[in-house]
């Protein structure tokens, strides 16, 4: 994670007085300059080879113009180069939806996220080859100096972790295999190497702290401390701040519910201004309703999660989630609990405690160690308590019970491991669910969010796939999202 200056993007300028997003662009280029600036957001690491070929000279066509326009709507700082696009984001939030992805496409866990970090420090130490064995023996010896993580390579399940990382670095091109192979290494080291071509100006742009780590003792100490902006900063500044964290809190998540927001940001929230940036630069829709702002991907070109999707988990989603909105509109002696949700600062409160029980204890220095405080009090303007929003809370017995009826009826669509444990499958039905601010996982439930109503009426059909001669014919879910009575 990195933090952007409050300053003009180098080389392009600040926007002038009565300039608007993509100021110098035609309205015959304005989609492909939007197509540039979704790929540069969903994509903030761009090579000759990642995220495809066609993607580096697309945004280097309009770098001029995407250095200025995403400073001055987001404060993020584009770096680039003749081989790579580093977009340095702004990170407001602990987002734990974009993880990295082994090969077989699980999110990593935390000995495969240390292997990554210390493979990049490694190869700092190395030439323009290195044997993959090579490499595995000095993060080996890096990684027995850190309690409790170590790199055993006479283990298959390290080696597979660490080739994991060094995959997650090939497909970025910062390795390059030149000769063998790095699954046949995993099998069986003794038999089989692997050796790679270092590229340094992509390891470069892969990790560029702009923070002494080895001094924070807390994870929210990456996040942006801009919102801390002072008196002094003039008010312009505090404005300009305050108008770029409410187009980032618009752009990265699936809504920005006011009651959620904090108070500085309620005002930007609701100003026509926000919709005509995000429209112009993104090339998509702001929807407006009465509990919040969502910025609408139909194209799924910008999202990170597709959703009504395919697989199991999607598709036992999409279902739950609508039996999940019609109990929350059910009134007099059925009706649901209405609870508080976790506010913002309560969930960042929760995911750092999380990371930060990893976090190494020594060396580090005592006055850092001190919390960052009143970044996250939701307070009105005149430094009041805002009144708390609640919502409906179904339980976790119910939500099983619901979830067995639609394994009954819909079953025979599902993965046979996932049909089988129902209870993981609700824990990852809820999990996507809460990714997708559609409902809060709280203790012994879920509570219902605005948003969910989008899917309130759902149709489902069971499709039979044509049957091949081997193996034998497989059913498969499909569902037709009917909107009703949407909210944002």
């Amino acid at each position: 994670m990195s933090a952007a200056p409050s300053t003009s993007a180098p080389g392009g300028g600040g926007r002038r007085a009565g300039e608007r997003v993509a100021e110098h662009v035609s309205p015959l280029e304005l989609a492909d300059y939007q197509k540039a600036v979704r790929l540069v957001l969903r994509h903030p690491l761009i090579t000759s080879s990642y995220p495809d070929r066609a993607a580096l000279p697309t945004v280097r066509r309009w770098a001029e113009q995407l250095r200025i326009d995403l400073m001055e709507v987001l404060g993020h700082r584009l770096v680039t180069t003749a081989d790579t696009a580093r977009l340095l984001r702004v990170q407001d939030h602990l987002d734990a939806t974009r993880p990295a992805l082994t090969r077989a496409g699980r999110p990593f866990d935390r000995r495969r996220y240390a292997f990554l970090v210390l493979t990049l420090a490694a190869l700092g130490r190395h030439g323009a080859q290195v044997a993959l064995g090579e490499l595995a023996d000095a993060v080996s010896a890096d990684a027995a100096r850190i309690d409790g993580l170590g790199l055993d390579t006479t283990r298959k399940t390290d080696r597979d972790a660490f080739v994991d990382a060094v995959t997650w670095l090939t497909e970025r091109g910062a390795l390059a295999l030149t000769d063998g192979s790095a699954t046949a290494w995993a099998g069986d080291p003794e038999r089989a190497e692997a050796l790679y071509d270092i590229d340094r100006e992509i390891l470069t742009a892969v990790h560029q702290p702009t923070r002494v780590l080895q001094h924070l003792t807390s994870v929210t100490a990456l996040l942006d401390s801009g919102s801390a902006l002072g008196l002094a900063t003039g008010r312009h500044a505090q404005r300009r701040d305050q108008a770029r964290r409410a187009r980032r809190l618009v752009l990265e998540n699936p809504v920005a519910y006011y009651a959620d927001a904090e108070a500085e940001l309620l005002g930007q929230l609701r100003a026509p201004s926000l919709a005509e940036d995000l429209e112009r630069l993104t090339g998509l829709a702001v929807e407006r309703r009465a509990e919040g702002v969502a910025l609408v991907d139909t194209s799924g070109k910008l999202s990170d999660i597709r959703f009504p999707g395919g697989g199991t988990v999607a598709q036992a989603a999409l279902l739950l989630g609508a039996r999940i909105s019609e109990a929350a509109r059910r009134t007099g002696r059925h009706a649901p609990d209405l609870l508080p949700a976790p506010t913002a600062a309560e969930r960042l409160a929760a995911r750092a405690r999380r990371i930060d029980a990893a976090l190494p204890a020594r060396g580090l220095l005592s006055e850092l160690s001190a919390p960052e405080e009143s970044l996250y009090e939701a307070v009105d303007e005149e430094g009041d308590e805002r009144e708390e929003t609640r919502y409906p809370f179904v339980t976790d017995s119910w939500l099983r019970g619901r979830l067995k009826e639609i394994i009954g009826e819909y079953g025979k669509g599902f993965a046979a491991d996932l049909r089988e444990d129902p209870d993981r499958l609700l824990a990852q039905v809820l999990d996507l669910l809460a990714a997708l601010s559609l409902v809060a996982r709280v203790d012994g439930g879920v509570l219902v969010l605005p948003l969910l109503a989008r899917y309130r009426g759902v149709s489902v059909r069971v499709k039979s796939r044509v049957p091949a001669p081997r193996p034998a014919a497989q059913t498969t879910l499909s569902a037709d999202d009917t909107v009703k009575e949407p909210t944002p």
